[in-house]
């Protein structure tokens, strides 16, 4: 491994490493590490292109399933960038709470990072005009989880009212898989709002911590399983609703 840095901001502990092995896979990776190890984003350097991570692929599989001719999207927790560099074509607002988290996108990970937005992300979406987005992906992050704000029903209704008529809203969320009453519960409160809803999970699992990925939208949700990296549509229990009142 070779450091690159090693910095902290007001938000995180921040690693940019370079590595010839990641997760048992030879290669030349350069990884964003925040505190406790934990990865946020890596680049393939032998191939720029690549995206390494399976959540970010399912999520584009959905979308491209979905909303294929999609124009603009609006994107809470930018990382490396991985997600708008796809997409560099359309039109993408990507909110990021650290400010230094989107300049090292921008050195280190060949990011559009400059004209990301910095500050919280649901202040950030609540600015944006109602009926003008396509896409919200939601793949923010503190220590608990996701942020509470960002998974209420008043939240989702918020963000409901920004997409257009054929709008998805996606969400990667990080926790116990199925049997995590969070992830039951945040499910259950975008159900509220959207009138359909799927949840996927990583079929291979590593750890007990692992991803879920959750979908909502207006009309029927469309997906081909050998195009989702590795994920498969997961039954989650009836959760409670999460409000924004404590």
């Amino acid at each position: 491994m070779r450091l690159l840095l090693h910095d902290t901001s007001e938000v995180h502990e921040l690693k940019v490493y370079d590595t010839e092995e990641l997760y048992g896979v030879k290669g030349r990776f350069r990884v964003l590490e925040f505190s406790d190890d934990a990865v946020q984003g890596v680049l393939d350097l032998n191939d720029p292109e690549r995206i390494v991570f399976e959540y970010p692929r399912a999520i584009i599989h959905l979308i491209d399933a979905n909303h294929s001719d999609f124009e603009d999207m609006f994107l809470i927790g930018h990382g490396i960038g991985t997600i708008a560099r796809h997409y560099a074509n359309r039109r993408i607002t990507a909110a990021e709470v650290d400010k230094r988290v989107a300049e090292l996108a921008r050195t280190f990970f060949g990011s559009e990072a400059e004209s990301v937005r910095i500050g919280d992300g649901r202040e950030l979406l609540e600015r944006e005009a109602q009926d003008t987005l396509d896409v919200i992906i939601v793949d923010a992050f503190t220590k608990e989880g996701t942020p509470r704000h960002l998974a209420s029903a008043e939240f989702f209704m918020m963000a409901a009212d920004r997409l257009r008529d054929q709008g998805i809203m996606i969400m990667n969320l990080i926790g116990r898989g199925t049997r995590d009453p969070y992830i039951r519960a945040i499910h259950t409160t975008l159900h509220t709002v959207f009138s359909y809803t799927k949840a996927f999970r990583l079929s291979d699992r590593r750890t007990d911590i692992q991803n879920i990925i959750l979908i909502g939208a207006a009309r029927p949700i469309l997906y081909q399983e050998r195009h989702m990296a590795g994920f498969r549509e997961a039954t989650l229990e009836q959760g409670y609703v999460i409000t924004d009142r404590p």
